[in-house]
């Protein structure tokens, strides 16, 4: 199976709650920092809510 990778490329300054607790869980803490995940339904939902502040390659 190909993994994701999804690099954090725009503050979760001001965002709500919500949002920031999805990158946290994605593993994304700082700015420019990337994780590599396997493409489960579960993560592709929640790359799908954070797309606006995430860049996902490998899909």
């Amino acid at each position: 199976m190909s993994k994701v990778k999804v690099t954090q490329v725009r503050s979760i300054i001001d965002r709500p709650k919500r949002q920031k607790d999805t990158m946290f869980a994605l593993g994304l803490r700082k700015m420019n920092q990337t994780v590599e995940h396997n493409p489960t339904p579960q993560i592709l939902g929640m790359i799908k809510k954070v797309s606006h502040l995430v860049k996902v390659e490998g899909m």
